[in-house]
C-alpha cells in the first residue's frame, strides 16, 4: 500500500514533464492586413497573451500583408492546410459560406455602425453556426472602415465611375458580371496589385477602405475621393476546427476571452482610424469629393438596381432577407432618419 502514492507521485511527474515538453499547437493566420499597423500591432498583443495564458502550448504565427495572395489564395491554402487560420473580410469568408457576404456586400444597405453591429449580432449564431458546419470556428468579428471610391480624377456620380476601370478582387466572377450589368469596367486582380495598377493605367479608380488606403499611400496615385459610404468592410478571423479541438477545453475558454477582448478593440480602432485616415491623407493632398442631393439619388438608384441581383446570387435570399429585417426593426426602434 504504501508504494500506492509513490508510483501516483511519479505518474504525476512524467505526466507533466510530457505536458511540459509537448510541440505547441501553432496557429498561423494569414491575412491582408498591412504589417505595421495598429490592428497587426493587435493581432501579435493577441499572440502574445495566447502564448502567456497556455504556458507556451499555443503558438500564434502571423503571415499579413498579403504575403500569401488575396483572400481567395488564402482560402485556399486554409483548404490544403499550408495555413490554419485567417483573419478575412466577408469577401473571403463568402467562399467559404456565402451567408457572411449579408454582412458587405450589400452597396448602400448600411447606414451606422450602430446598425452593423445591431445586424451582425442578430446573424452572428447563423453565421457561425454555418462557418462551424463547413470545419471552421470564428474566435472575433472585426471591421475596417467603410468602402469608399478613391480615383485618378473627380468623380461624385455614378455615371463618372462607369467611364473608368475600376479595381475589383480577382476570383468572384459574379462580382465582376454583376459590376459589368450596371456598367462598369471591372478589372479583376489581387490585392497585391493595386498599386502597380494604378501607376501602369490598368485600372483608374478603387473601391478601399481609407485605412488600407493611407497605408499603400494611396493618395499619391488616387488623389480624389467621394463621400459615400458605399458598404462597410466586415469580417472575421476564424481557425480551422480541426486545429481549435487540439487545445484543451480549459485553454480554449482563455483563449476566448483574449480574442474577444483583441476583436473588440480591433474594430474600435478600425473606426477611428476610418476618418483619421482621411483627415491625413487630406494633408498629403486627397480631395473629398462632397455628394449634392441630386448625386445621392443616384446612388440611391443604382444601389436600387443592384440589391435585386445580388439577392440570391452573392448574398443567399435568406440572409439578404433577414438582413433587411433587422434594418428595419432596428430602424423603428430607434427612428433612424433617411441620410
Amino acid at each position: 500500500m504504501k508504494t500506492l502514492p509513490l508510483l501516483l507521485a511519479v505518474s504525476v511527474t512524467l505526466f507533466a514533464s510530457a505536458a511540459h515538453g509537448a510541440k505547441p499547437v501553432e496557429i498561423r493566420l494569414g491575412t491582408i492586413l498591412p504589417s505595421g499597423t495598429p490592428q497587426h500591432a493587435l493581432l501579435e498583443e493577441l499572440g502574445e497573451r495566447w502564448r502567456k495564458d497556455t504556458a507556451g502550448a499555443v503558438k500564434l504565427t502571423l503571415y499579413p500583408d498579403g504575403r500569401l495572395g488575396g483572400e481567395g489564395d488564402m482560402v485556399a491554402k486554409l483548404r490544403i492546410r499550408q495555413i490554419n487560420a485567417g483573419l478575412f473580410t466577408a469577401v473571403g469568408l463568402s467562399e467559404i459560406d456565402p451567408a457572411v457576404a449579408g454582412l458587405q456586400i450589400m452597396p448602400l444597405m448600411f447606414r451606422s455602425w450602430p446598425e452593423v453591429d445591431y445586424v451582425r449580432e442578430k446573424m452572428r449564431p447563423l453565421l457561425e453556426s454555418r462557418l462551424r458546419a463547413k470545419g471552421f470556428e470564428v474566435l472575433f468579428w472585426a471591421d475596417a472602415g467603410w468602402v469608399r471610391f478613391f480615383s485618378k480624377a473627380p468623380a461624385v456620380r455614378p455615371d463618372d465611375l462607369r467611364a473608368m476601370k475600376l479595381f475589383t478582387w480577382a476570383g468572384n466572377e459574379q462580382q465582376v458580371a454583376l459590376m459589368r450589368s450596371i456598367g462598369c469596367q471591372p478589372v479583376p486582380l489581387a490585392t497585391s496589385d493595386i498599386v502597380f495598377g494604378l501607376t501602369t493605367n490598368l485600372f483608374n479608380a478603387v473601391p478601399m477602405p481609407p485605412m488600407v488606403a493611407l497605408a499603400s499611400q494611396l493618395q499619391d496615385r488616387a488623389p480624389n475621393m467621394i463621400e459615400l459610404k458605399w458598404s462597410p468592410i466586415v469580417g472575421a478571423t476564424i481557425v480551422q476546427l480541426a486545429v481549435w479541438e487540439k487545445i484543451p477545453a480549459a485553454d480554449r475558454a482563455r483563449l476566448r476571452i483574449a480574442a474577444d477582448a483583441i476583436g473588440e478593440k480591433i474594430r474600435a480602432r478600425g473606426r477611428l482610424e476610418d476618418e483619421e485616415a482621411i483627415r491625413v491623407m487630406g494633408q498629403r493632398g486627397l480631395r473629398a469629393h462632397p455628394l449634392t442631393p441630386q448625386a445621392v439619388a443616384e446612388w440611391n438608384t443604382l444601389a436600387a438596381e443592384l440589391h435585386p441581383k445580388i439577392r440570391g446570387n452573392l448574398v443567399p435570399a435568406e440572409i439578404f432577407d433577414a438582413v433587411e429585417k433587422h434594418l428595419r426593426d432596428f430602424r423603428a426602434a430607434h427612428l433612424t432618419a433617411t441620410p
